[in-house]
Parts: structure tokens; C-alpha cells; sequence
């Protein structure tokens, strides 16, 4: 496993106007930075996952990368230095509702200050500046990582050659944050989301991951080690409920309000990276007939796109669950762009 790193950035304005005297950016890094500091691949994650995509494993949830990211692999460690940065507001390293405040050394809570996509992407780029990447081979990512592409492509048009959204759109495929909210309000310990001294929502965090999992499709990705019914419902909340011990409720709000504000339609124009992008053909969340909507839009705004469907059962964990389908593609794309 390995070693997760941190980044500190003192006094974080915000987008929406609140400030965090303290934001901790945790990471990982494999392969070696170039002189030029401009061989680097960010990767970026889903809602609910963390760095650890790129190793693999439960933690890694949707869109595991481990089969595209190593030695040999499509995303070359051995050619390219890999950077795997847990987003603001979540609950793999970095600073999170359930964060100490340095000014009240309580936890946040629900006083965590909204935060944008943006937001999310401008402490990826502090971080990049602090270890020497002076420029972005490509940023790609599964699902909410994939909005981080499209974000890093129109907020800093000129820092990469290509970015690789797969599973993803150009906005929120949600438009609402009461769903959500309604079903953590009716676990006892809600609080408003301040339930770090009532003994947390783990119980209810587990259905609802349950639920999670079966709409992306992780029971056709059991099956062929669990065929029987019950077995597999057994290791779906096995895998939930460990998911549920790490992953803080808060971080669920806080990335889907984030999400809600995510609309990068009307500023394509910006892009002057090439696009690899990826859809599912089972995929619900995100499905393949966003195709030429995406694809018109992006051509329209005068942006180099390919498109690769990709042919799997899997649903929204394609992208990681059937890697070696469109890994011959994602190998070729970034074949294809500049050295450095």
C-alpha cells in the first residue's frame, strides 16, 4: 500500500466566500517527476472513492483504476509521474466536516464552508505548484472525477495537453440535495450533521451505500464470484459497511452540493486540451446517450474529441471493472500527445 502524503494550504479563500484557516490535501504519487516537471498525470476520483483508485481494493468504490495506472500500464508510471490528490471535503485525508477546526478544535460539522468544483480544483493545482509540475500530461478520471477534468480544463486551459473524463458529463446529473438530506435526517443522530458526539450514522450510511452500489452495478461485478443470490447481498454489505467506517456522512453533502453548482456547458470554449471520453454502455447514471450532446457541444466550441463507448455490463464502474476494454484506446491517446 502506499504511504498517503499531505499538503497543507493556510488560509483557503473559497468560492462561496468562506475561508478554511487549514486545508489538508492528502495524496498519493507513483513513478518519478521529470527535470521539466512536465511528465505529470493527475488522476482524479469519483463521489464516493479516494486515491487509493489507483492501487485498487474497496476503498478505491467507483471506478477503480488499479488495471490503467502502473508500470506497463496505459497511464505509464515508469514514463509518467502519477499524482492521485483526495478532493476537498472528503473523507479520505483531506480536510472534511468531521476535521478538526483549528479555531474551535471541534469538528466542522455543519459548519464545513460550501465549496465548488472549482474550489476543488484550485487546491489540485496549489498542490501541483508545491511539488514542481510545471504542466499536465493529461487529468483523467471516472464519474466525479471526470467533472474534475472538464473543471481543470476550463479553469486552467493551458496546463495540460489532454484530459480523460469517463463516466461523466458536463454537469450535474442530479439537481436536487433534499433526497439526500432526507434520508440522514431520519437516522436519530443526524443533528443536522453534527453527530460526532452521538455515536455517528454509520447504519444508515450502510443501506444507502447498499443502494449506491447495486445502481452502479457492482452486482454484475460479483457475480461471477458469488453466484449465489444471498452470498453476493452478504458481501454487498460487507464491502458497504466498511465503506460506511470510513467514508464521513458529511462528505456526501458537501460533494453534492459542490456537484449541484458543476456546469461547465457554456465555458467549452475555454478548452484547448484534447478529450478522451468515456461512457458506459450499461451506465444509468451517465448514460451512452449523453453521447452527441457531449460530443456536438465539445466540437462546436472547436475542441479536439474522441469518443469511446465503451461495451460492458458494469454500469457507472466500467471504467475500472472492464479496464482492459478501452485501455487500448486510453494507451493510444496518450501515446499521441506531446512529450512534455
Amino acid at each position: 500500500m502506499l504511504p498517503m502524503q499531505f499538503h497543507t494550504i493556510r488560509d483557503l479563500r473559497l468560492a462561496g466566500g468562506g475561508v478554511l484557516a487549514e486545508a489538508r490535501i492528502a495524496y498519493l504519487t507513483l513513478g518519478q517527476l521529470a527535470p521539466d516537471g512536465r511528465n505529470a498525470v493527475l488522476v482524479t476520483h469519483g463521489y464516493t472513492s479516494g486515491p487509493r483508485m489507483i492501487e485498487g481494493g474497496e476503498s478505491a468504490s467507483e471506478g477503480s483504476w488499479a488495471g490503467l495506472v502502473g508500470p506497463g500500464r496505459p497511464i505509464d508510471t515508469d514514463r509518467y509521474f502519477v499524482v492521485a490528490p483526495n478532493m476537498l471535503g472528503s473523507s479520505f485525508g483531506s480536510t472534511n466536516a468531521a476535521s478538526l477546526d483549528p479555531l474551535s478544535l471541534r469538528p466542522y460539522g455543519s459548519r464545513f464552508p460550501e465549496l465548488t468544483v472549482g474550489d476543488i480544483v484550485a487546491t489540485q493545482k496549489h498542490l501541483l505548484d508545491a511539488l514542481g509540475v510545471h504542466h499536465l500530461v493529461a487529468v483523467a478520471g471516472p464519474s466525479y472525477g471526470g467533472f474534475q477534468a472538464f473543471q481543470w480544463a476550463v479553469d486552467f486551459p493551458d496546463f495540460m495537453h489532454a484530459i480523460v473524463p469517463a463516466v461523466t458529463g458536463l454537469r450535474s446529473p442530479v439537481a436536487r440535495i433534499e433526497p439526500l438530506l432526507a434520508q440522514l435526517e431520519r437516522d436519530p443522530n443526524w443533528n443536522g450533521g453534527d453527530y460526532y458526539d452521538r455515536g455517528g450514522v454509520r447504519e444508515t450510511t450502510t443501506e444507502m451505500r447498499i443502494e449506491t452500489l447495486k445502481g452502479y452495478g457492482l452486482e454484475a461485478g460479483l457475480a461471477a464470484r458469488f453466484p449465489d443470490p444471498a452470498a453476493r447481498e452478504a458481501e454487498l454489505r460487507r464491502i458497504a459497511r466498511a465503506w460506511a467506517g470510513q467514508f464521513d456522512a458529511n462528505s456526501l453533502v458537501i460533494l453534492r452540493k459542490a456537484m449541484l453548482r458543476y456546469d461547465v456547458a457554456s465555458r467549452l470554449s475555454r478548452i484547448r486540451a484534447r478529450v478522451l471520453y468515456v461512457l458506459s454502455r450499461t451506465d444509468t447514471l451517465f448514460p451512452p446517450s449523453l453521447a452527441p450532446e457531449v460530443m456536438g457541444a465539445l466540437r462546436t466550441a472547436g475542441v479536439a474529441a474522441t469518443y469511446v463507448a465503451l461495451d460492458s455490463a458494469f454500469g457507472h464502474l466500467a471504467s475500472g471493472l472492464d479496464a482492459e476494454k478501452w485501455a487500448p484506446a486510453l494507451r493510444s491517446f496518450l501515446a499521441s500527445l506531446p512529450a512534455g
